[in-house]
């Protein structure tokens, strides 16, 4: 196949990918400070299919249109505020989440075991740099922003990576059979 073909079918991945991550973002179950959102599996399920590099450019473009003020984020919201605000950490921290998450995939392979470790890892990324980020934005005290904004999602967390791996694995080795994804590292096992 052509690569000007390679690239328009991956362009629109990307921005499938971004659309996906926008309408999980509205799948919310409120807490007080940070909601638990659809947004981490998407991120997840973006790493996992798309790898390192398609995926953090599926995040980038999500972030950059809930940015503009269209409403992608979690609860109907977008603008520079909400990625300024208290969880903006967690917004911003989908990029190294998903650049990681599908760095390690594509070094190693996309298998489920390998994939639910690199997606806890991502996990991790995720609830370090939101919950500093929500300690200094919201003013809070260390015990207060990991009570808020790491422990709650600790649980939530596992099962959203274990779907993301299983998921993840399972429809990226559909899509390469398909051909529209590349077949590297592509293993269900």
């Amino acid at each position: 196949m052509n690569t000007s073909h390679e690239k328009l079918r991956m362009m629109i991945i990307t921005a499938l990918f971004a659309a996906i991550i926008g309408i999980l973002s509205q799948l919310t179950i409120p807490l007080p400070l940070v909601p638990i959102t659809g947004q981490t599996l998407a991120v997840g399920l973006a790493a996992t299919i798309l790898g390192a590099r398609y995926g953090t450019y599926s995040v980038v473009l999500y972030l950059f249109i809930g940015a503009a003020g269209v409403p992608v984020f979690a609860e109907m919201s977008g603008g520079l505020a909400k990625i300024f605000g208290p969880t903006g950490g967690y917004l911003l921290s989908y990029i190294p989440t998903v650049f990681i998450t599908g760095w390690i995939l594509e070094k190693t392979r996309f298998t489920f075991p390998i994939a639910f470790i690199a997606n806890i890892i991502g996990m991790m990324i995720t609830l370090t740099i939101g919950t500093i980020w929500l300690k200094y934005a919201a003013s809070l005290t260390w015990t207060a922003a990991i009570a808020s904004g790491f422990a709650p999602f600790l649980i939530v967390g596992i099962l959203k990576a274990l779907l993301a791996s299983w998921l993840g694995v399972s429809i990226r080795a559909r899509l390469a059979s398909a051909k529209m994804l590349p077949k590297k590292n592509i293993s269900i096992s």
